[in-house]
Order: structure tokens, then sequence, then C-alpha cells
């Protein structure tokens, strides 16, 4: 039960959700010859290796986190409370040997040192984040902000690649978009676009984390953003990012060629938590405060980034 709560189960829960619900999007819509790849064996272990390397990460965050977690979060502290340090530090590197494991199977059956790469990096990210960036001024919050961008724009690299081996190309019908002809760079094209969005909600998030930690970071000798520019400035700066976010949703709502309040109800549903967020973040002045703005921007950034599932829906239950 300790080991679950280190692991953050939850979140790992969203990262496949989101996995899997864009990949049964980039799938060929019913009635198409082409196999469908997100039932596949190569697929699941693109998504498993991500959930695992997203599990080493937490648990190498707390490792290097239980000085400052007796001052912030003493109740939720696990390492050296309910689980060893040791036992900790070789769970994580266990962990991590099974997803490395996992991107060289993947870079070997594509062709692609892609996956390798990302993995790779995402492993070394998340030690020397937790480690060393996490207190360092904004470094760490866009670092992390980074890797879960990567979640989506790793699924939309996987059926890019996927489909450019495939000598049979299908015609492109990724409603609510319907674009002409072929081209498989819209998958590359949605995905960054999910991509920023995931990038700007997330930075915002650590940054109100940052916030509601500042009392153990200040003990710690930290430089966080809220530290350095002071509260005040910090919510400015939140505030200016949860905006950009919005803009970046709205762009994309923008490029939908069918676009009607059906199509786009995801995302004014995601702007309209993110205008909430940013509301009680102006009233904001406690730890509990902090605590829920992080969680409608949770919400707001789920929303927004299982849209594509909900295009399925369209198309597949509704429309048809």
């Amino acid at each position: 039960m300790h080991v679950l709560r280190l692991i953050r189960p939850l979140n790992l829960i969203i990262i496949a959700l989101t996995m899997y619900g864009l990949g049964w999007y980039f799938d060929p819509m019913e009635g198409c010859s082409c196999t469908y790849i997100v039932t596949g064996w190569p697929f699941f272990w693109l998504v498993f290796s991500t959930v695992l390397i997203a599990a080493g990460g937490n648990i190498i965050n707390d490792y290097f986190d239980v000085r400052a977690d007796r001052i912030n979060k003493p109740h939720r502290l696990i390492i050296t409370r309910h689980i060893k340090k040791r036992t900790a530090i070789m769970l994580h590197w266990t962990i991590n040997f099974f997803a490395f494991s996992i991107a060289l199977y993947l870079s070997w059956i594509m062709d692609s040192f892609w996956y390798l790469f990302i993995h790779l990096f995402s492993i070394n990210v998340l030690w020397f984040y937790s480690m060393y960036f996490k207190r360092r001024f904004l470094t760490g919050n866009i670092l992390i902000a980074a890797l879960t961008a990567l979640v989506p724009f790793l699924v939309g690299i996987f059926f890019y690649q996927h489909n450019l081996a495939n000598t049979e190309w299908y015609r492109m019908e990724l409603f609510p978009f319907n674009l002409e002809g072929t081209s498989p760079k819209i998958i590359l094209y949605i995905s960054a676009g999910l991509a920023i969005f995931a990038f700007l909600l997330n930075l915002a998030r650590e940054v109100v984390k940052d916030m509601e930690d500042v009392e153990g970071d200040k003990e710690l000798r930290a430089n966080t953003l809220p530290i350095s520019i002071g509260l005040k400035n910090t919510k400015w700066f939140i505030a200016f990012t949860l905006i950009l976010a919005i803009v970046a949703a709205l762009l994309l709502i923008y490029l939908i060629e069918e676009l009607n309040f059906t199509t786009a109800l995801p995302g004014i549903l995601a702007a309209l938590i993110i205008l909430l967020a940013s509301v009680l973040l102006y009233f904001a002045h406690s730890k509990s405060h902090y605590r829920r703005i992080n969680h409608f921007i949770k919400l707001a950034m789920t929303v927004g980034l299982l849209t594509p599932v909900y295009w399925k829906i369209l198309t597949t239950y509704v429309i048809n």
C-alpha cells in the first residue's frame, strides 16, 4: 500500500489514459482496411514504459524530498517513515531498468533511436531534477513541464513512424479536422498542440506547488520562483501562463474545420476551468487554497488531453 502511495497511481492512470485515448483517436477510422495499432503489443510497451518512468520519477522525487516533506507535508511522508531509503532507491533503479529495456526493444522493432533517446533523457532529467534543479529558479518547473508535454508528443511520434513504414497510406480522417490529402504530419501537428497545452498548464501547476511549499523551501534555502520574486509577482506569472494555455486551446479550436459548440466543447470547458483557477489564484493565501488551484489546473489539463477521445466518440457513436 505504501509503495502505491509512493508512485502516485492516479497520475500514472492519467498518463495511460492520455496515451491510449490519443492512440485510439489516431487509429484508422471504422471500415478502414488498415490494422489497428492501439491494441498491439508495441503500443502497450510504449505506454507501460512511460508509466514506469513516471513511477520511478515519483520515487526519486520523494527520495530527495525527505527533509522538505518533513516540513511541508509531514502527513504524506512515506520514505523513512514506512519505506527505507535503500529500498526506495533500489525500487527506483529496478523500475528504470525495465523501462530502459523496453525502450531498447521499441527502438529495435521500430528502427528508430527516438524511443531510446527520449526514455534515457527522461530518466536522467527526473534524477537531476529531484537532486538539483527542483529548488532552482524556474529551471525545475520547466523541466517537469517539458516531460509532461512529451507524453502526447511521444504518441504522435509512434503513430507517425508506424504509418510512414506502411506501404499503403489511408486517407486521414481525424475528425473534426477532416483535412484534405493523406499527409501523416497532421498527427504530429495535433500532438504538438496538445503538448504545448500540457506544457503551459503543468508549468503553472508546478509553480503553484512551489507556492504551497514555500515555508519548507525557505528552511532549505531553496531558490524557487515564489521565494525569489515574491508571492504577488508569482501569481502574475501563473496568471500569464494560464492565459497562454487558453490561447493555445483557442488556436487548436480555430484550426478545426467542422467548428461548432459540440466539437469545441472540451476546449471551452478546459478554458472555463482555467479561468476559475485564475480567479481562485487572485484570492489565494493559504496552502489549502493553492492545493485547490492545483487540482483545478490538473482537471483542466486532463480535460484538454482527453479531447481526442471525445472527438473519436462523436465520430464512432454519435455522428455515424
